[in-house]
């Protein structure tokens, strides 16, 4: 009897073991996270820094085909910019994505050099006149294999007034949101090759003022991002591979340009 009562125990000890690591490996499977490198942050033709980053994104699949996920993006600069302010900046996101259609809702929050006199430094604070925070509709469809072509529209719908997104009365009330929108057409000019090459070209305007955030404050429309990023697989081991790109931009409306280099470590 006393044998028998042993190896019950260990037949529902192994099984809760078993079980316990296929729940834990399905946990992981949908679970997982990513670090890049890169020696400047460029988003959407401006200039975050100009100085080397840390970036990384963790996420969790909502569901087993891993379209719906949501998560928590980072960065950090390796050191000041030029006018010692140092960037560090965590968003966190719900996001839909099927392959070809990807809808995002972000809410960002980039703590270098935020002007207390026009907005919050608290990260927990969502005042819809000085919150810092920017919630951020994202979206994206790529067409077809005939037609490449990868159409991107995106729109700033809350908070922003670190970034000039918010405008206020003379008495300094909420008066409204700018909703600063951007719109971009990419095309994969090489692909299925050792090293692939898309060019894109992305303009801004705003929903509901004059000027927007992506260009120079003079035009309600205006050319913000034009360039080409390259990109190819680096073998380092028989196990590890490293995916590197190197971009270039240019902002026509602020008359600026710059390369980036850019690796995912994992």
């Amino acid at each position: 009897m006393m044998k028998m009562v042993k190896a019950l125990l260990l037949l529902l000890l192994g099984a809760g073991r078993l079980f316990s690591q296929e729940n834990t490996e399905s946990r992981e499977s949908r679970l997982d996270f990513t670090a890049n490198i890169q020696n400047n942050h460029l988003w959407r033709g401006l200039i975050i820094t100009d100085k080397p980053v840390v970036m990384g994104n963790l996420s969790y699949a909502l569901d087993a085909e891993k379209k719906w996920k949501v998560g928590i993006w980072g960065a950090s600069a390796l050191a000041d910019d030029k006018d010692n302010t140092h960037y560090k900046e965590i968003n966190y996101y719900v996001q839909y994505s099927d392959g070809r259609l990807y809808i995002g809702l972000w809410d960002l929050y980039n703590s270098r050099n935020i002007n207390t006199a026009v907005a919050a430094d608290d990260i927990f604070s969502y005042s819809q006149r000085r919150t810092a925070h920017i919630i951020d509709l994202r979206t994206h469809y790529t067409f077809g294999f005939s037609f490449p072509v990868t159409i991107e529209a995106d729109i700033l719908l809350y908070g922003g007034a670190n970034a000039g997104e918010v405008v206020l009365e003379p008495d300094g009330s909420y008066k409204k949101n700018k909703y600063s929108t951007y719109i971009q057409a990419s095309y994969p000019v090489i692909s299925g090759q050792k090293i692939s090459l898309d060019a894109f070209v992305g303009a801004g305007f705003a929903l509901h003022d004059k000027t927007f955030l992506y260009g120079n404050g003079k035009n309600s429309f205006d050319l913000v991002n034009v360039g080409a990023r390259a990109g190819k697989v680096v073998k380092i081991t028989e196990h590890y591979s490293l995916p590197v790109s190197m971009m270039a931009m240019w902002n026509p409306s602020n008359k600026y340009a710059r390369i980036q280099l850019a690796a995912t470590v994992f």
